[in-house]
């Protein structure tokens, strides 16, 4: 998940005059690759970067030039990549295959230009990341650079991207050897291959000593998460290429930190915490789903987030003490990829629950929950009721409900998993 890195506006003709004003160093970039390692939390020291860790490539810079007819594209790599060059119909798209890979460059650096009418990337599979260019019309892209740049030692790709015929760009599609996805298969590989199932882990909010909040009839939020994760934890397995694990199984304590901790440990694809938190305002009811941000959407995000992250002081954990400089590392790597999917997530379960379940007013938020904050997991907090609102706290002990919400939110996991397959976010 990237580190930001200033860029100088480059000369309109878009051929040679891309330059990076501060390109990361070779020590930046190990100490990209050490952070990537690391668990931040309390108690846990800054790690050299495993074997796995350095086999992840980074992308340090990335840029877009051109017109309706030409546009040209650089990418600053840490070290050269393999990569794969596919190209897909309706729309028309071009997609780079590349290991995992560390987009470490600004969310606006690739916006539409041109003959480019939208760019995606992120992870695509344990291992594996990919780029997906659109374009308005049909065209090829062209690796016509390659090379070590002596400043700062980042390995230049340039592609040219230029209009073709329909024929020609048909050929393109054919010669990839991977046809349109289907309902059985996504870029010509089979939707239940390992490399395409999606790890999910299921995380019942509060537990043991936290019982979390507590409703007018008594209704305790340890137990009403732990019941809905059970549910949706029946409804995703009944679901092609999803693998399902849970923070907890039964009324014991869970740290914040140890919930994101066993996600990673598990290699999770998605994080999905589930929660019924008590609000002073009775009369409001409905779910919410909740992203990372260092600033939260709005009053209402920020005392949940607030409530919730008191939640380890109950034994005296906290994350207040992790060194400033690896909490703001920790908040730029979650802004870019990271991001971008769990946002992706959240907004196909709000899709989901529309018409379906009923939804407070804007439910789409963001706040600093700390469950939410690991650096490599996609991540979203499902605020599936209020606890303080009889109503919300009928349907939040009703089976059927339980059971038909977990359905839908399980729907709204496997649109996604079929959305990043597809090179979609």
């Amino acid at each position: 998940m990237p580190l930001f890195s200033k860029h100088r506006r480059f000369d309109e003709g878009g051929c040679h005059g891309f330059a990076p004003a501060r390109v990361l160093s070779s020590f930046a970039v190990f100490l990209l690759a050490a952070f990537m390692a690391v668990v931040a939390w309390p108690g846990v020291s800054v790690a050299m970067p495993d074997s796995a860790n350095q086999s992840r490539y980074v992308v340090i810079a990335a840029r877009l030039a051109g017109d309706d007819s030409r546009v040209r594209l650089v990418l600053d790599f840490e070290r050269e990549p393999e990569f794969k060059l596919h190209y897909l119909e309706n729309p028309y798209r071009a997609v780079i295959d590349l290991p995992e890979t560390v987009f470490a460059f600004p969310s606006d650096s690739l916006q539409s230009r041109g003959l480019v009418s939208s760019v995606r990337y992120g992870n695509s599979g344990k291992g594996k990341s990919r780029m997906v260019f659109e374009f308005a019309a049909p065209a090829r892209m062209v690796l016509v650079e390659s090379s070590k740049e002596a400043v700062g030692a980042v390995h230049r790709m340039v592609f040219d991207i230029t209009t073709v015929d329909l024929p020609s760009f048909s050929a393109e599609v054919t010669g990839s050897g991977w046809g349109e996805p289907d309902d059985k298969t996504v870029g010509g590989q089979s939707a239940e291959t390992p490399g395409d199932t999606l790890t999910i882990v299921i995380d019942a909010g509060h537990g043991g000593i936290d019982g979390g909040a507590e409703g007018p009839s008594g209704s305790m939020e340890k137990n009403v998460t732990l019941a809905f994760a059970e549910a949706l934890k029946t409804a995703l397995e009944a679901k092609d290429g999803i693998k399902v694990a849970m923070t907890r199984t039964d009324d014991s304590f869970l740290s914040l930190s140890a919930r994101v901790r066993l996600a990673r440990d598990k290699a999770a694809d998605l994080l999905i915490s589930l929660h019924a938190d008590s609000i002073s305002v009775r009369s409001l009811r409905g779910a919410t789903v909740y992203t990372l941000s260092d600033k939260a959407s709005d009053a209402l995000a920020q005392s949940l987030a607030d409530q919730e992250n008191r939640e380890d002081t109950i034994v005296g954990a906290s994350l207040e003490n992790a060194p400033e400089a690896i909490a703001a590392i920790l908040i730029d790597l979650a802004r870019t990829e990271t991001r971008v999917f769990s946002s992706g997530l959240a907004q196909q379960v709000i899709n989901s629950f529309e018409g379906q379940v009923k939804l407070i007013k804007n439910p789409l938020r963001h706040a600093g929950f700390r469950v939410l904050q690991a650096p490599d997991v996609p991540s979203v907090l499902v605020e599936m009721g209020y606890l303080s609102n009889r109503e919300d706290e009928k349907l939040l002990n009703d089976e059927e409900w339980r059971k038909s919400t977990a359905q839908l939110l399980a729907q709204s996991v496997e649109n996604y998993r079929e959305m990043i397959l597809a090179g979609r976010q």
